[in-house]
């Protein structure tokens, strides 16, 4: 009994379909704006890959030739 009562708190289903209008513009900036935030993140974590990679590739070199000058 409780639960209608919930959902329709949170439901609006306006009888003028133009206000529809500005929701979907909302909803598109919004969703424009989360992709890019998406994509910068994915790009920029690519990049902190390749230069983690590049250091893990270094540190492994030196100790690969400081363990060959030792024997």
């Amino acid at each position: 009994m409780i639960q209608p009562f919930v959902l329709s708190l949170f439901l609006y289903f306006p009888e003028d379909k133009s206000e529809y209008g500005p929701a979907a513009i909302t909803f598109l900036i919004f969703m424009i704006g989360a992709i890019l935030t998406m994509r910068f993140i994915i790009k920029i974590s690519k990049r902190e890959a390749m230069r983690a990679k590049e250091l893990e590739e270094k540190l492994m070199s030196e100790q690969h030739s400081q363990g060959n000058s030792e024997h």
